[in-house]
């Protein structure tokens, strides 16, 4: 397996950050990772898109752990708290099941580099992720993956993960909001501030 080390979405890692999306027509059709930010991305040009996603990184609302090879971005991890990521797919049946307020942490999607799928870049940047909210304080940890075992899933609903991966990493199926989209969660304990390396 490759090498591969994560480091925070900063000021610092940002154009490393946007190289990787601007080589993907800025993702999942120039999202450039704003669907789940309460400002969102419908109706703004690629540029403000790209704007608005560096402003929030400067002001420390935008929370990712970047996959590194050697000194290349090749993917990513989101995450942040139910304020700074208000939005997440099957929101309806989501909230129809939430017992009490949501945990403070919620993993929201993945990408990957076109050229390094399928070698363990997401299941880098999901310990990466987890590294990062430990150092922040941990806290209870939630994510909505797609469960593929003998299903057929297009890769478009990948965004948010594969249970297989999530349940690999500790996390344990809480309920079912979509056909095949399950909320997992997973207790991270805190601890001090240290390289974080996959």
């Amino acid at each position: 397996m490759p090498g591969y080390t994560t480091r925070p979405l900063t000021e610092d890692t940002w154009p490393d950050f946007a190289t990787l999306v601007d080589a993907h027509n800025g993702v999942f059709g120039g999202c450039w990772c704003l669907s789940f930010h309460a400002k969102g991305a419908p109706g703004r040009s690629y540029e403000q898109r790209r704007a608005a996603k560096r402003e929030l990184v400067a002001a420390g609302q935008a929370h990712a752990a970047l996959v590194y090879l050697g000194e290349q971005c090749v993917g990513w991890c989101q995450f942040g708290s139910p304020g700074e990521l208000p939005e997440i797919k099957n929101k309806k049946n989501y909230n129809a099941t939430l017992a009490g307020a949501p945990p403070p942490w919620r993993l929201t999607c993945f990408f990957v580099d076109r050229h390094h799928r399928k070698q363990g870049v997401a299941a880098a940047a999901l310990t990466g992720a987890l590294q990062q909210i430990a150092q922040l304080g941990g806290g209870v940890v939630e994510a909505y993956p797609e469960n593929t075992s003998g299903n057929m899933v297009s890769p478009t609903f990948l965004h948010a993960g594969t249970l297989a991966m999530f349940e690999k990493a500790g996390f344990r199926p809480d309920r079912q909001i979509g056909k095949n989209k399950w909320v997992v969660r997973k207790t991270v304990r805190a601890r001090s501030k240290q390289p974080s390396v996959s």
